[in-house]
């Protein structure tokens, strides 16, 4: 019978007495470096451009306008972008494309098992800005507010923008479908589509040429 070292077995006695070189989780929790990369989730500061939805590599982000919504409410169009984190792999393209840099936040979350994974997702929805003539969709409200904002001044080269600082802004506005042949000066001082607005400076510029 061979007896252990005397060496073994002084660190097997040592080990008893001095505290473990690991963590206690999950007796106790964790707590994550500040740089780590938990659970993905929206923010007050988003805006609703879709910039996330755009670059997500993943494709763990979704991205939905509803312009008549169901079961009768008030409310009117808006846009809704749903984060699967079940999908996400954790890249920081999503923040790291953000107009705002905080519309969108890695949290220390890291315990996300679940039980069903439709569960698995963030979501946040924003009022929609539909064009005034035409009823295409422009952008969410937010968005419009925080070029008009970062710009300052320089909004000014923009009429949309002009609108958005100097009148409170509707989700849906006075959509007024007519045809473009008809539209003429007086929607200049409307909020419209590119479309629409390129209609408008081709009936001032060129009226002969318009159909």
């Amino acid at each position: 019978m061979k007896y252990p070292k005397l060496r073994e077995l002084r660190e097997a006695v040592k080990s008893l007495f001095s505290k473990p070189y690991t963590i206690k989780y999950p007796a106790e929790p964790s707590v994550p470096p500040a740089r780590f990369r938990g659970k993905p989730e929206f923010t007050d500061k988003c805006i609703g451009c879709g910039a996330c939805f755009e670059t997500c590599p993943a494709g763990a982000i979704q991205l939905t306008d509803s312009l008549n919504p169901d079961g009768g409410t008030e409310r009117g169009p808006f846009r809704r972008l749903v984060l699967q984190y079940d999908h996400c792999i954790y890249c920081g393209q999503c923040r790291a494309n953000c107009p705002t840099q905080e519309g969108v936040k890695y949290t220390h979350e890291y315990e996300l098992a679940l039980f069903d994974r439709q569960h698995a997702c963030v979501s946040i929805e924003k009022d929609l800005l539909l064009c005034e003539v035409c009823g295409a969709v422009i952008s969410t409200l937010d968005h419009v507010r925080w070029l008009a904002e970062k710009l300052g001044p320089l909004a000014y080269a923009n009429m949309g923008l002009v609108l958005a600082g100097q009148r409170e802004l509707s989700p849906l506005g006075e959509v007024t479908p007519k045809d473009r042949a008809q539209i003429g000066r007086a929607d200049h001082v409307k909020f419209l589509c590119p479309k629409c607005q390129h209609q408008v400076f081709v009936k001032e510029d060129y009226p002969d040429r318009t159909a």
